[in-house]
């Protein structure tokens, strides 16, 4: 019986052309499918970080009427390619941090139901200062659509400037309010020491009362005369 072959002796098989051109052909998708995806996370950092703050729909990319369904899939989506632990662009967290704000934001009804009346109020201002009617087939348009965008921007702007002013003057008069009642317990505070200090003193006061009558009574006696 024959021993079996032994292939320490054997050179390595080096592999084919063909099989060094698919491996190289391999690496050089595979960088350029990294690449791509980290021009793709690039792109999305850049565009949410020049939408426009005070627009949660525009952070997140979306058109108002949206369902809180499409809002959570989009923003899961965006959260997932943009997240710090999967890029290494410094910008990441900056942008995170703010679609996730959006994302809260619409997912208020209160906060949401603001943003879509001042969305609605911005269409309303370009029709009346454009004296259009609601079915002028202007508003369809993608120029319409551009003026709206910006006009949204100034509605928005204007409302956030209005809630700041009252913000303001709101903290303004509780300061007043709380100056006043610091002043009323700084008050009742003096009085409260006055008593006390009066009432400390109330011993030596009349012990010098004593003095001041006993006083008295002795020139009173020095100067009457006796009779006779």
């Amino acid at each position: 019986m024959s021993a079996p072959a032994n292939d320490k002796g054997k050179a390595p098989v080096k592999p084919t052309e063909d099989e060094v051109d698919e491996k190289e052909a391999k690496a050089t998708i595979d960088a350029l499918e990294r690449e791509a995806r980290e021009f793709d996370k690039d792109a999305e950092i850049d565009r949410i970080l020049n939408a426009f703050k005070l627009d949660a729909y525009a952070i997140l990319d979306l058109q108002p009427g949206v369902t809180e369904s499409d809002i959570k899939n989009t923003y899961r989506k965006k959260s997932l390619l943009i997240h710090p632990d999967k890029t290494s662009n410094e910008r990441a967290p900056e942008a995170f941090d703010r679609l996730k704000k959006a994302q809260v934001e619409l997912m208020d009804e209160k906060q949401r139901t603001r943003l879509d009346e001042a969305i609605a109020d911005a269409r309303m201002l370009l029709i009346r200062e454009k004296k259009w009617t609601v079915d002028n087939p202007e508003l369809t348009t993608e120029a319409f659509k551009i003026e709206w965008r910006n006009k949204t921007k100034y509605v928005l702007v204007d409302n956030e400037l209005r809630r700041r002013k009252q913000l303001k003057a709101q903290m303004a008069e509780e300061g007043r309010e709380q100056r006043k009642q610091d002043e009323e317990i700084e008050a009742r505070k003096r009085k409260r020491e006055a008593d006390q200090a009066w009432e400390e003193t109330r011993d030596t006061r009349i012990n010098s009362w004593r003095e001041f009558q006993k006083a008295g009574d002795r020139k009173k006696k020095k100067k009457t005369k006796p009779l006779g």
